[in-house]
C-alpha cells in the first residue's frame, strides 16, 4: 500500500502560529493523513494529542532545533510527536558545499548527529536547497559527493524543486542517489529563486517524471511561499497528487 501523502507544516507556518489545532483540522478535512513537523520541540505533547484526535500520523520532522537546543531534548520531542525521522534542513554555511574539505566537515557533522540520534532509535536525514546542487566536482553535484561521505544511516530528503533550481536533472539525480533518498519534497512553481510557489501541478516542474524516478520515497508537499490562498493551494496539490499516484 502506498504511504500516505504528507505535507511539511512550514507551508502553513503563519496559520499554525495563529491556530495550530484549527489548521491541522483543515488539513485533515482536505484529506491529508500525514504531516511533517518543522519544530518538534513546540509543545510536542499537545501536538501529538491533536494529531491523534484527527487521525493524522507524523511522517517525519525537521530538526533545525538541533543547532540551538540540547540534542537529547530535541530527540525526546521527535519521539513524542510520533516519528523516528529527524531531518536537518539548514544551519550549515553555504560555502561548506563548495570545497571537498567543506563537504567532509559537513559529513562529519551529520554523522555525529546520526550517532547521537541512533542512541534514541532515531534516524537523521539531510534536506537540500539549491546551494548543494550548484557546485560541481567533475561530473557530480556537491549533494552526490556528500552522500558518498555520509554514514549509511543518514538518509536524504531531496527537495525536488530546489534541486532543479540548482541546475540538476532531477530524475537523473534521484536515480544516481538511489536508496539514499527516503523522502521527497514535492513542490511546484516557476522554477526560479525568489518567486512564489504554486500548487503542485500548476507550475513548470515535471512532477510525474520526478516521482517516477523515486517510486518508493515518501511524498511530502511543501510551498515555501504562495501568492494565492495557501489552503486552496495545498488542497489542489493533494487532489493532483492523489489523482496522479492514487495516494490518500
Amino acid at each position: 500500500m502506498a504511504t500516505p501523502l504528507s505535507i511539511q507544516l512550514y507551508t502553513l507556518r503563519d496559520q499554525i502560529a495563529a491556530d495550530r489545532d484549527g489548521s491541522l483540522a483543515r488539513l485533515a478535512e482536505i484529506g491529508y493523513r500525514s504531516v511533517e513537523a518543522y519544530d518538534p520541540t513546540a509543545d510536542p505533547a499537545g501536538f501529538r494529542r491533536t494529531a491523534d484526535a484527527l487521525g493524522i500520523s507524523v511522517s517525519s520532522t525537521h530538526a533545525y532545533a538541533l543547532f540551538s537546543k540540547d540534542a537529547g531534548q530535541v530527540f525526546d520531542a521527535v519521539a513524542e510527536i510520533g516519528t523516528d525521522l529527524a531531518i536537518i534542513p539548514g544551519g550549515i554555511a553555504h560555502d561548506e558545499f563548495t570545497t571537498p574539505d567543506g563537504l567532509r566537515r559537513t559529513a562529519d557533522l551529520l554523522n555525529g548527529f546520526a550517532d547521537r540520534a541512533a542512541e534514541r532509535g532515531i534516524r537523521i536525514g539531510y534536506h537540500n536547497h539549491w546551494w548543494e546542487l550548484e557546485p560541481r566536482f567533475e561530473d557530480r553535484t556537491a549533494l552526490e559527493v556528500l552522500a558518498g561521505l555520509l554514514d549509511p544511516r543518514v538518509f536524504l530528503e531531496v527537495d525536488t524543486y530546489w534541486a532543479q533550481v540548482g541546475g540538476a536533472d532531477v530524475p537523473a539525480l534521484l536515480r544516481a542517489l538511489g536508496d539514499r533518498v527516503l523522502a521527497l519534497h514535492v513542490k511546484d512553481g516557476p522554477g526560479v529563486k525568489d518567486e512564489p510557489h504554486t500548487a503542485v501541478g500548476k507550475g513548470a516542474i515535471d512532477v510525474p517524471s520526478i516521482l517516477a524516478a523515486a517510486p518508493d520515497a515518501l511524498r511530502i508537499v511543501e510551498l515555501d511561499s504562495c501568492a494565492t490562498d495557501v489552503f486552496d493551494a495545498v488542497a489542489e496539490s493533494h487532489a493532483y497528487l492523489t489523482a496522479l499516484e492514487g495516494r490518500s
